[in-house]
This record gives structure tokens, C-alpha cells and sequence, in this order.
């Protein structure tokens, strides 16, 4: 059987306190809230990387996606280790790290629209 546990730190953000995470009761609420800011930041982070991909030619594409699949590699080992007992994840550095990588993906799309892509910039 899998189970998941949750590394959690105090640490929440502005789609957190949205959700009414202001002053969570307990650990399951700091996990309801934490899972709830990554869900959102999956889906901003998915659009986002939509919105650069359009803007790309088919070579730039498929740097881009091999650079996103090293991420999201490079994400899970950093945040996440399976143990014995079961996968551990930590969702503050996953919500970080999705964060940077927002940022990062929304430079690439100015860069894109208005001096042209660098391509060895997607590679990152």
C-alpha cells in the first residue's frame, strides 16, 4: 500500500490566504492549503508554459520541452523521497520551486514577444 506524507513549512502564500488558510487549525489543514496552492500553481504554470510554446518555433519547442521535463525531474528529487514507509513531500519547496518556474517560463514569453527567443534560454 502507498502512502503520502507531507513535509510542511509555515510559510503561505497569497492563493493560500485566498482560500482561507490564514490560520490553519492543524497539520491537515496546512496540508489542505499547501495542495490547494499547488493545484493552483499547476494550472498557472501549465498555461503559462502554453503560452511560451505558441510563441516558439518547432526546434525551440522541443528545447523547451526537454528543459520542462528536466525541471519537473529536478523538482521531485529536490521536494519529494520515497522511504520504506512511504513518499514524502515537502509542498512548500514544490510550490517554490513552481513559482521560480512561472517566473521563468513569464520571462521567456516578454523575451519571445519582444526582442525574439533565445534559444539557448529555453534550455535552462
Amino acid at each position: 500500500m502507498c502512502r503520502i506524507l507531507v513535509a510542511l513549512t509555515v510559510m503561505i502564500s497569497a492563493n493560500a490566504l485566498a482560500a482561507g488558510c490564514a490560520t490553519p487549525r492543524n497539520a491537515f489543514d496546512q496540508v489542505y492549503c499547501s495542495s490547494t496552492e499547488f493545484s493552483q500553481l499547476d494550472r498557472d504554470l501549465n498555461q503559462q508554459y502554453s503560452r511560451v510554446v505558441k510563441l516558439l518555433s518547432a526546434e525551440q519547442k522541443s528545447t523547451l520541452k526537454t528543459s520542462q521535463l528536466n525541471w519537473i525531474k529536478q523538482r521531485d528529487t529536490s521536494c519529494s523521497e520515497e522511504k520504506d514507509s512511504g513518499y514524502f513531500v515537502n509542498l512548500s519547496c514544490a510550490n517554490n520551486m513552481m513559482n521560480e518556474r512561472i517566473t521563468f517560463l513569464k520571462e521567456r514569453e516578454r523575451e519571445c514577444s519582444s526582442t525574439g527567443c533565445v534559444s539557448a534560454k529555453l534550455a535552462d
